[in-house]
């Protein structure tokens, strides 16, 4: 199971880009960051969402990419 972060991450990025999606996505980004979802940190996040805001812009267009982008950025 993820550790509380990520989990927190999916619940963000939920009802933006539906459940399966979500939790690829922090599964895909913790990756990218060299981690896995259970071992992501706050550190982490700066580089997750600066990710995420490339993998957003494709499905939900770059003003909600960026907006779901900043509130997984304030988790910190």
């Amino acid at each position: 199971m993820a550790n509380l972060l990520a989990q927190r991450i999916e619940e963000t990025l939920r009802p933006v880009i539906g459940t399966v999606l979500a939790t690829v996505s922090v599964d895909v980004e913790s990756k990218r960051v060299g981690k896995d979802p259970d071992t992501i940190e706050r550190a982490d996040l700066e580089a997750i969402s600066e990710n995420l805001v490339g993998a957003l812009r494709l499905v939900v267009g770059p003003d909600m990419a960026a907006a779901a982008a900043r509130k997984v950025r304030d988790l910190a």
